[in-house]
């Protein structure tokens, strides 16, 4: 999918140059930072989805602690 993104100038320039020092172009480094965005966000999820399923499942041991 093609898409339009805008930023600011400063923002531009310090992409610019990020793509450069990393001899990538300008659209490979958004690209991993999409990647890198969803992936980290995949993992928050997970980590919550986790917690709450270990909170249900030793509710009555955390309970009897707290006592």
């Amino acid at each position: 999918m093609a898409m339009t993104l805008r930023l600011s100038d400063e923002q531009t320039e310090a992409l610019r140059r990020r793509a450069e020092k990393e001899g990538r172009s300008v659209q490979q480094v958004v690209q991993a930072a999409v990647d890198e965005y969803i992936a980290r966000h995949d993992a928050d999820e997970e980590v919550r989805r986790l917690g709450v399923m270990a909170v249900d499942r030793w509710r009555p041991v955390l309970g009897r602690l707290g006592e």
